[in-house]
């Protein structure tokens, strides 16, 4: 299968085929750290949002890999003095032979994959964040030895870039995916805009639940993000008031004993989730944190391997 020169934008461009080609690509990485497919290559690493996990994962995969990264602070490039997101692609793309792009709009992402000539990569923007879900996947896939047929639950904020993109790469690989959330305002999926080209084509099904415990009912993956996520600040007290009843606690993971429980990170314990959950034995939260290393090299290298 040759996904080389592809762009990883969202997973809604990827058929499940491919998504299990690079899974398995990813799960190859993991047990052979010495692979140096990307010798003398070089990714750009564009960031206008903060990191810890994506920016230590990319660079670290790319020198196992072999090559290169670059940190770039947009504020301090050009883009920060207001030269275009096309003149900015085009230049990369001389130098580079990838960018990977942390931004807030997903404008901006698809911007840079019109006028580069290498393969962009999206390490987070406001409506998804597939090599998150590329992480998760590859974890599942490690404790529950699969993934068709399990039953995926998220609970707190449903309508944001989390949630799109595990929703889109969990039922492309035939789960079913629960929105546990307020039954008010931007809470609720997006199946009208950032979800509307998946509907077509799922294996899995997305529902939406607002009990919590009939949620959680059966459940064996649990799943939660932080409530307030960068740029939401002046919304936090209303938004903490509103998500407070989906708290992943003791109580809410005794109706899913089967369960993994799993957060992106960063964590705001005692909001989200408790320290007895995250830190208890159904948490495979740092797991997930590891795979992000493997499953972008295995990105990586399908995207820009090769000579």
């Amino acid at each position: 299968m040759d996904l080389k020169g592809r762009n990883f934008l969202t997973l809604l461009d990827y058929q499940p085929r491919e998504i299990e080609h690079i899974l398995r690509i990813s799960e190859s990485m993991k047990k052979d750290q010495i692979r140096r497919e990307l010798k003398e290559k070089s990714l750009a690493m564009l960031f206008q949002k903060s990191s810890t996990r994506t920016r230590i994962s990319f660079e670290v995969g790319m020198t196992q890999l072999g090559g290169h990264a670059l940190f770039l602070d947009m504020k301090n490039t050009q883009l920060g003095r207001g030269e275009s997101i096309g003149d900015t692609a085009r230049t990369i793309s001389r130098y580079c032979d990838g960018i990977m792009a942390r931004l807030n709009k997903h404008s901006d992402a698809e911007g840079l994959a019109e006028y580069a000539t290498v393969p962009v990569i999206n390490a987070l923007t406001d409506l998804y964040h597939p090599c998150q879900t590329m992480a998760d996947l590859e974890t599942v896939l490690e404790h529950k030895k699969k993934v068709a047929g399990l039953k995926v639950v998220f609970f707190g904020d449903c309508g944001f870039n989390m949630f799109n993109s595990t929703a889109i790469g969990f039922t492309k690989l035939g789960a079913s995916v629960v929105a546990c959330c307020p039954e008010k305002g931007g809470y609720v999926p997006d199946m009208e805009g950032a979800l509307a080209p998946l509907e077509p084509e799922y294996r899995g099904k997305i529902s939406v639940e607002h009990d919590p415990m009939a949620a959680a009912e059966g459940a064996d993956v649990i799943y939660t993000d932080t409530w307030v996520s960068m740029g939401q600040d002046e919304e936090k007290a209303q938004r903490l008031a509103d998500l407070k009843p989906y708290q992943v606690n003791a109580g809410l993971m005794a109706k899913a004993p089967n369960a993994i429980f799993m957060h992106c990170l960063p964590a705001h314990r005692g909001e989200e989730v408790t320290d007895e959950v995250i830190d208890g034995p159904q948490s495979v939260v740092f797991d997930q944190a590891e795979n992000r290393l493997h499953a972008q090299k295995g990105i990586l290298v399908e995207l820009m391997g090769g000579e």
